[in-house]
């Protein structure tokens, strides 16, 4: 009751998925809620996924899981799924296509029963195994955190701190007969090798209490951890720049210690994936190294994401085609509100009177020019090859491709830009810069406004 007080798992009146396998660890967990829903003001619903990996075992679990429910007057959900085909169709492992699987099932009864917690059975002794796997692959201080006891406010992990040990008693003395999973006996996976093989070698040779030594050390590296991860994530929000499938790390993040600035990166590439799962080590440093190198360059990383040096400042976003340059050209009416649906744009042209007391200064999209000045038709196009204009305040053309490099605009955006032209004279480069050559001056009589807005 204190670890789950401690790490504040529930709330009143939650309704919590309990995942049941029918085996000691959920068996146990499930009793325990029971007894300590009423305290805790939750309502328990059972659910079990049958993998179809033991045949006839695997509905006897399901059928046990299913009773044990009904005897506690729980509500019970199952599903069915054959984890060796989805396995061979996503060309996964069983235990990671059987995770997926079994994720996508809590949602979905999430959903269903408007519930807000998924308890979960992992113990003591798989933080331990967990540890011992990850540091053998290397990882860093979070790694070796471990199993966390709440993640995304949504899994909940109450019998954390217990030993398999201590759950096997809890079943016997309350007279608990669970499954029991023989393929978990079997050392043909990596995970039950440390379990029946390294971990009774570490036990008996070198710690007799491995298992309470290995979930101290996760409490010890989690205090440096959240304090690293609170550095970082007001590094990154001072850092970085977010929108829809992009993360911009600016330059001067760079210059932070690499503890902090792996951190950054590693969140960035969340943000834009939306899990780290095939994100390595190796790739947070070859991003380090690209921001070393000249704009332009760029690089792969797995899940279909591009990393690209921006004069300094560091893009990663989803590799999508650049755009096609768009040949089409849009004619605009004066006194209309123009819709673009191909484009999802409205713009909106209006000429009013120059009042002395008025002042034409504008917005990114909205701008003024001197109606008297400009020559019909107006039309909305994007930039072509060859395309030049006078920016405002200079005496001679500029190359629109040199403003673009100039404004530091990625290349798969520059396509997209639209531009505002007055018979042949390009006026606005929408979002950026306007023509000295129709500007609002003390001689203007009638000013035309251009607003650009999305259509909704």
């Amino acid at each position: 009751m204190s670890f789950i007080k401690e790490n504040s798992m529930f709330d009143e009146g939650d309704k919590v998925i309990v995942a049941v396998s029918g085996g000691p660890d959920s068996t146990c967990l499930l009793y325990i809620l029971n007894e300590l829903k009423d305290k805790l003001g939750i309502i328990l619903i059972g659910a079990h996924l049958n993998h179809c990996l033991r045949g006839e075992e695997s509905d006897k679990d399901e059928e046990y899981a299913k009773k044990t429910c009904e005897s506690l007057n729980i509500a019970f959900y199952s599903n069915k799924v054959d984890i060796h085909k989805v396995s061979r169709e996503r060309n996964l492992s069983c235990e990671m296509a059987g995770r997926e699987v079994r994720y996508n099932f809590f949602e979905e009864l999430i959903i269903k029963l408007n519930a807000n917690k998924v308890a979960l059975a992992h113990n003591a002794n798989d933080q331990a195994e967990t540890i011992l796997m990850r540091i053998m692959r290397g990882t860093g201080i979070e790694g070796m955190v471990g199993i966390k006891p709440v993640r995304d406010k949504i899994y909940v992990r109450p019998i954390l701190k217990l030993s398999r040990k201590e759950i096997e008693k809890y079943n016997s003395t309350n007279n608990i007969n669970p499954r029991i999973d023989k393929s978990n006996l079997e050392n043909i996976y990596a995970r039950n090798k440390v379990r029946l093989e390294l971990i009774p070698y570490m036990e008996e040779n070198f710690n007799k209490d491995i298992i309470k030594t290995l979930n101290r050390l996760s409490n010890i590296v989690k205090k440096d951890n959240d304090f690293l991860k609170i550095v970082s994530e007001k590094e990154y929000e001072k850092h970085c720049e977010i929108s829809q499938q992009r993360v911009i790390i600016n330059k001067s993040a760079f210059s932070l210690h690499e503890a902090i600035l792996s951190r950054i990166i590693r969140g960035a590439l969340l943000a834009v994936n939306h899990n780290l799962y095939n994100f390595e080590e190796i790739h947070v440093l070859s991003i380090i190294e690209l921001q070393k190198h000249d704009t332009g360059k760029n690089i792969m990383l797995p899940k279909n994401i591009i990393v690209e040096n921006c004069y300094g400042d560091i893009h990663i976003h989803i590799c999508v085609k650049e755009s096609e340059a768009n040949d089409n050209l849009y004619y605009l009416n004066i006194n209309e509100e123009n819709i673009i649906h191909s484009l999802n744009k409205v713009v909106k042209i209006d000429v009013i009177p120059k009042l002395k007391s008025t002042e034409f200064t504008g917005t990114d999209y909205i701008k003024y020019f001197d109606y008297d000045q400009i020559k019909e038709p107006i039309i909305l196009r994007h930039r072509k090859d060859g395309d030049k204009f006078m920016p405002l305040g200079m005496n001679g053309n500029k190359k629109i491709k040199d403003l673009f490099i100039d404004l530091k605009i990625p290349k798969s955006q520059r396509n997209e830009i639209p531009l505002i032209c007055f018979g042949d004279d390009i006026s606005w480069v929408v979002g950026y810069r306007v023509s000295e050559k129709f500007k609002v001056s003390k001689d203007t009589k009638n000013v035309l406004q251009i607003r650009i807005g999305r259509e909704e």
